[in-house]
């Protein structure tokens, strides 16, 4: 029987694949399940178009990230916070300010999740962060950290 993954099956195949297995293995497993369907040829077509649709989109939010690289590592972040005469600040910068300096700069909002801090920015000066935008596309953004004034 031959059928089309819809989802990674171990030991059968990869999301996406055609597979030749048993007869039995497909209708009583597979297909009830949902992870796979028949290869008829409507199926297949429909399938193509769903992959190529998939992959146009990953294309454009590839390219889009890498736009937005491009601007965040041109520009540098000014974040003010209360500190102390030594340039110790009174707390941190957290994540939650990093993207508020981000959307502030480029207008874009990113997930602080992906905002990736070694170590908390505790203070004055420059400093550099590194976001995470895709899989493969990582901005390092300057951080100027400045003294709050009262």
């Amino acid at each position: 029987m031959k059928l089309i993954l819809i989802e990674d099956v171990q030991g059968t195949g990869k999301k996406g694949d055609t597979v030749t297995v048993k007869d039995g293995y497909g209708r009583n497993f597979l297909v009830p399940r949902g992870l796979a369907v028949p290869a008829t040829e409507g199926n297949v077509v429909c399938f193509e178009n769903i992959v190529r649709s998939v992959s146009n989109k990953k294309a454009r939010d590839l390219e889009t990230a890498s736009e937005l690289k491009a601007k965040l590592e041109e520009a540098t972040l000014t974040i003010k916070k209360k500190a102390g005469e030594d340039g110790r600040l009174f707390g941190s910068v957290t994540h939650k300010d990093i993207v508020e300096a981000v959307k502030a700069v480029s207008g874009v909002e990113v997930d602080k999740k992906l905002v990736r801090l070694e170590e908390p920015i505790k203070t004055t000066g420059s400093h550099t962060v590194v976001i995470h935008l895709q899989p493969d596309v990582n901005a390092e953004v300057k951080i100027e950290v400045e003294k709050e004034e009262a």
